[in-house]
């Protein structure tokens, strides 16, 4: 599987302020991990005959996939609760659906949703007609919630996997994600076609499922370390008269490179764009739900603690809609162009 450091799956915010959770999470055992890897592959030769899919989530990330299932050759019908999404997604081409149950029995599903709780009032809603083959579920949910899901989805003859991904905006677009795939085999296989148009081969098989969500926000959280720990070294390097610039290209060519001083502070916070198309919410809130999933089983990781709190205080100092690349501007204004945050965040 490629490395990557950037996260990114986000839904639309106002899912959660149209639909409410009232499933019971469970927990089960995890299957021995495995990995699979893919080599990428034509995706079109991969379709079904019956090649039906509903894309559950418009935003950034999920309307940039419907359109990549698109034109994959699937015949895609996409729901938001948002009208602005849906109409988004029409002017790209896409069919719509306006409400849930429009779309219940699609013979494959793929989930963009903001958070666990909203996964888990969308799935009984879409099993609830026949027809289901899989549900490929992209969000950063939490473990749990996809061993309930994937119970529910196998009770119904149906497959669920959690395929949290990463890639971005552009990745989305293009069908080369990267995914954390945590599944049953059986279920991966059902699960394939759509999968391989996403991520063109591009996924790992951790292990059973809800293992893809730990991965995800193992990964994650880590991501959020070196945003902030590389932000804290170029604030060093610019205290001694060194361009922040300079520092990051040098670094990155040595042991301390990585994704983020090679290329997410370049282009996003040394030439001040901040438009990653990541919230700085939703980065925050994946770092806190790795904590908390570490400590479900026993774990008390200080230094991923620390770093998920830091976030919360830039939260704070910032709003949950800044981009999460202006954490800089948190832990190292000097080097960014727009310098410390105001008091208040933005609303």
């Amino acid at each position: 599987m490629r490395s990557v450091a950037g996260p990114l799956s986000a839904g639309p915010s106002n899912f959660g302020k149209t639909w409410t959770s009232t499933s019971t999470r469970r927990q089960g055992p995890q299957r021995r991990p495995k990995t699979l890897h893919q080599s990428p592959r034509s995706t079109t030769m991969n379709v079904p005959q019956d090649n039906r899919v509903a894309v559950i989530g418009l935003g950034a990330m999920g309307g940039a996939m419907a359109t990549a299932l698109h034109h994959a050759g699937w015949r895609v019908t996409g729901f938001d609760p948002s009208k602005t999404a849906r109409e988004a997604a029409e002017a790209t081409g896409i069919s719509t659906a306006d409400t849930l149950a429009a779309v219940a029995g699609t013979p494959y599903v793929v989930l963009s949703l903001p958070a666990a709780a909203i996964v888990e009032a969308t799935v009984p809603q879409l099993l609830a007609a026949p027809g289901t083959v899989a549900i490929i579920d992209t969000t950063t949910s939490e473990p749990s919630t996809s061993r309930h899901m994937a119970e529910l989805a196998e009770n119904s003859g149906a497959a669920f996997i959690d395929a949290p991904v990463s890639g971005g905006r552009d990745g989305a677009a293009t069908g080369t994600l990267s995914a954390f795939v945590g599944a049953t085999d059986a279920a991966l296989h059902a699960a394939e076609p759509v999968l391989l148009a996403l991520t063109s081969g591009n996924y790992s098989h951790i292990g059973g499922p809800g293992s893809g969500n730990v991965v995800k926000l193992l990964n994650n959280v880590l991501a959020a370390a070196n945003l902030a720990s590389v932000g804290e070294a170029l604030g060093v390097a610019k205290a001694y008269g060194i361009d922040p610039a300079t520092a990051a290209a040098s670094i990155s060519g040595a042991s301390g490179g990585s994704k983020v001083s090679a290329t997410m502070y370049p282009n996003w916070v040394l030439s001040g764009s901040h438009d990653s198309g990541f919230s700085l919410g939703l980065m925050a809130r994946d770092a806190a739900l790795a904590v908390d999933v570490a400590e479900q089983v026993g774990q008390k990781p200080e230094l991923l603690g620390a770093v998920a709190q830091q976030w919360q205080v830039a939260l704070s100092l910032l709003g949950p809609k800044a981009d999460f690349t202006e954490i800089a501007r948190a832990v190292a204004p000097a080097i960014t162009p727009a310098g410390a945050p105001a008091s208040q965040p933005a609303a």
